[in-house]
């Protein structure tokens, strides 16, 4: 083995380490936000004050002014400073469904789409996202070094689902034994018996997966799985469960009624999708137990209001979203009632939908939900979610959903107060945008 020589050493050192030296005394960028009314993610008021960014992180909230000599000002114009608001149910790699980028798009075209899809999100204000199911990890991982532009990812990678359940989109035809080519593009993993599914929970946690979603009972607009089906036994689901807190990590669930949700309650899952056919005993359960709840609100109750509108549903499938649409209102009424902790998911993909992610929060208010709690559902709480995520998170260092001391810099300003009236989150009064301390939007 050589050694560099002393004299060269020498040399290198003089060469490199002012440089080294120069570099670490090199202070992160400073912005300093004043003129705006805070709302923080937290306390049901907006304060006056003034908030330091450093690089990436936020290091002064304060009602007096800040001494920052050489930060960059943005003055906020009166609008409202809260934090980037949070999606906790996107599908950002679909565009018109599942079966679409399955069958009709190779993946170069998928993903350069939902990189536009992307971008559009941070135009709206949405700063976080909780992605659950699809061919999202590599974008997620490429979002977090820094090589695209979008919001941060908290991908769960390819739905598991049993055969014949919600992710299975084979033909009438197929034979037992085919190949469903989700696989290969990482869409979804059709899993029988606890063998194949700890192998495809532990595949997605591989290539990156905060954690784990899995299909618990039938859906809406699936071929083969009924709504009142309950999918994956019990012994299944627990081994889905164990392979997340192996990870660190927690397990949610695809289920509607009160069999497959306590099935996933009895496994140890920790944050259920939809629920809108669950009994007020088992809302009880979930508030007593900890466990949270993800809405969909605009899908089961804007949507499904009149589901015969609905051109491509067979008549099965309206009926199916008729009675979606009518428990739906019982069972928020019942988890605002329990003190459930309650996030929002927009579920909202395809060109119809993707560009109105806060209209799933506005929708709160006629639901029984003050602009406060509708609010948290988006930021503090649904950050406090993600959380949960343990070892797997990637944004570890700093919190989220939160305007505070030591929080990521993911800061919106908005026209408006957010919480007399939620129209001030609509695209056109989301005036300022940063994540992560990059502006990516700036109208003020």
């Amino acid at each position: 083995m050589k050694y560099m020589t002393s004299s060269i050493f020498v040399a290198f050192a003089m060469l490199v380490l002012p440089l080294l030296a120069a570099a670490q005394d090199e202070a992160p960028a400073q912005v300093l936000f004043t003129n705006v009314q805070i709302f923080d993610g937290v306390n049901e008021e907006r304060i006056a004050g003034n908030v330091l960014v450093e690089g990436n992180m936020i290091t002064q909230v304060s009602a007096d002014p800040i001494s920052a000599p050489g930060a960059t000002t943005v003055d906020g114009g009166g609008g409202t400073l809260m934090p980037g608001l949070i999606d906790m149910h996107s599908h950002l790699a679909f565009q018109e469904g599942l079966a679409e980028g399955r069958d009709d798009w190779d993946q170069m075209a998928m993903g350069a789409m939902m990189a536009h899809v992307l971008t559009d999100y941070l135009d709206q204000g949405f700063t976080t996202t909780m992605d659950l199911g699809g061919n999202v990890l590599g974008m997620a991982k490429a979002v977090n070094a820094g090589r695209i532009p979008g919001p941060r990812i908290y991908g769960s990678g390819g739905f598991l689902s049993q055969t014949g359940g919600h992710a299975d989109l084979g033909s009438f035809s197929d034979g037992v034994n085919t190949v469903d080519n989700l696989e290969a593009h990482n869409w979804g993993y059709i899993a029988d018996g606890v063998a194949e599914i700890q192998k495809a929970a532990r595949h997605n946690f591989a290539r990156g997966a905060t954690q784990v979603k899995y299909m618990g009972g039938g859906g809406v607009s699936s071929s083969f799985d009924p709504i009142h089906t309950t999918q994956y036994s019990l012994e299944e689901t627990k081994a889905i469960v164990e392979v997340a807190k192996d990870y660190g990590t927690f397990a949610t669930v695809h289920a509607y009624h009160d069999r497959s949700v306590n099935r996933a309650l009895d496994a140890g899952v920790r944050l259920i999708q939809h629920g809108f056919l669950m009994s007020e005993k088992t809302v009880k359960r979930m508030a007593k137990e900890d466990v949270a709840l993800d809405l969909q609100a605009v899908m089961s109750i804007a949507v499904f209001a009149e589901p015969e509108k609905i051109t491509f549903f067979t008549p099965d499938q309206k009926a199916k979203a008729s009675q979606v649409h009518d428990g739906a209102k019982q069972v928020i009424t019942w988890a605002l009632k329990h003190d459930v902790l309650i996030v929002s998911g927009g579920d909202m993909f395809g060109k119809a939908f993707v560009g109105q992610q806060a209209s799933n929060i506005q929708i709160l208010t006629g639901l029984g939900f003050t602009p406060f709690q509708a609010l948290r559902s988006a930021t503090s709480d649904a950050a406090e979610v993600l959380t949960w995520t343990g070892g797997m998170n990637p944004y570890k260092y700093g919190t989220l959903g939160t305007i505070t001391e030591g929080g990521y810099a993911d800061i919106i300003i908005v026209d408006g107060n957010p919480l007399e009236s939620l129209d001030a989150l609509q695209r056109d009064n989301v005036q300022f945008v940063m994540k992560d301390g990059t502006v990516y939007k700036n109208e003020l």
